[in-house]
């Protein structure tokens, strides 16, 4: 039991860091940490299209702008959603604190591949100076959610397994516990692991394929029209169309049983996508989201997508290796005969879990998950 309970807390960690509205605790800038040049400066002012306006893509072979290839969002790593409101309307951090993320990010990847387990975050090599991933409204903070916004929150939370349950249908479990979906947040930031992005086009579409549950969009760009309104799906109907060098992706028709922020968004939500080449290594990536049954204001988001060396997207094979569903149903029915057994025998009923509760072992003298504990 101790094995098993000290493993969720791990992960339970592993997750809080990785976490898009979480800003990883900064390690100061020191003189002992000899950062690589690719840590030196801001990555986007080294962007080719950041240092020269006129720098134009490369086309395919039919005239489009290229945006093929495999991209990662992991260079987004430490950057936190919603920005710090100490800073403000700041976009971009000062040079010191650019310096401070720059070395936190540096020993964290080299950390993860010198000493770390399997169990870790992955780290990219660039590091930018965006301070928050939301860039508008200015104060680059997410608007909170409105009152059918919290309802809809309130009644997904603790859905899954990192909730208490209880799981008697597989409804119980959240689509990233059945292997289904993510919804259209993977490229908005860096998760633990698996944030390969993958790109390829033809004259008459683009499709994006994200590692993680391994989830392909295809985007249409023959001006045909949405699909009908009774018809949702995870990741929306898109239709894209080009504006000079940037695909410009609007998206309609999702299902009110994906997120893209603080809970689940309605089957109004309208996204607004736009996606350019701005470096032979870098596609900078926006993304407007309008939800007006969830919340009080529009809000944009804005990712770069970057190349890393010797990276590519793996198979995801989620089904093939998933003992989440099983495994929680059948827990499930274990805590119910523990039930009916202290029933029987006149003594307490086992209290219910409400979620990853911390106690201290007495033997080991540390702090471990119970599931079983209530304080």
């Amino acid at each position: 039991m101790k094995i098993e309970v000290t493993w969720r807390r791990i992960l339970a960690a592993v997750l809080a860091a990785s976490a898009p509205g979480i800003l990883l605790a900064q390690a100061p800038a020191t003189s002992s940490v000899a950062l690589p040049q690719s840590r030196t400066v801001p990555a986007e002012k080294a962007a080719a299209a950041y240092v020269n306006p006129r720098w134009t893509p490369p086309k395919t072979s039919w005239g489009h702008p290229s945006l093929e290839g495999t991209y990662s969002t992991d260079d987004m790593r430490g950057i936190p959603r919603d920005r710090p409101t100490e800073l403000g309307t700041q976009e971009f951090l000062s040079e010191e604190q650019f310096l401070e993320r720059a070395t936190t990010q540096y020993t964290g990847r080299e950390r993860a591949r010198n000493e770390e387990t399997f169990l870790r975050n992955e780290w990219g090599t660039r590091t930018f100076g965006f301070s928050s991933l939301v860039v508008d409204p200015p104060d680059g903070r997410t608007p909170a959610l409105n009152e059918a916004g919290k309802a809809r929150a309130a009644a997904s939370a603790g859905r899954g397994s990192f909730g208490p349950g209880p799981f008697d249908a597989f409804d119980d479990f959240s689509l990233y516990d059945r292997c289904i979906s993510l919804g259209i947040n993977r490229g908005m930031g860096a998760a633990i692991y698996g944030n390969g992005i993958t790109v390829a086009q033809s004259p008459s579409e683009v499709t994006i394929t994200y590692e993680m549950i391994h989830e392909t969009r295809v985007i249409a760009l023959d001006a045909r029209p949405h699909l009908p309104e009774d018809i949702d799906q995870f990741t929306g109907n898109a239709r894209g169309h080009w504006e000079g060098d940037t695909l410009v992706v609007e998206t309609r028709g999702f299902n009110d049983r994906t997120s893209v922020g603080g809970g689940p968004n309605s089957t109004n939500m309208r996204t607004t996508e736009r996606i350019r080449r701005v470096d032979p290594e870098m596609i900078e990536y926006r993304i407007t989201v309008e939800d007006p049954d969830t919340y009080t204001a529009p809000f944009t988001v804005r990712t770069m997508w970057t190349t890393q060396p010797g990276y590519y997207a793996y198979e995801y094979s989620c089904h093939e290796g998933n003992f989440a569903v099983g495994g929680g149903l059948a827990g499930e029915r274990a805590f119910e005969r523990q039930v009916a057994e202290a029933q029987a025998a006149g003594l307490p009923v086992p209290r219910r879990s409400t979620g990853l509760e911390v106690y201290r072992d007495p033997e080991e003298g540390a702090e471990v998950f119970d599931i079983n504990r209530g304080e």
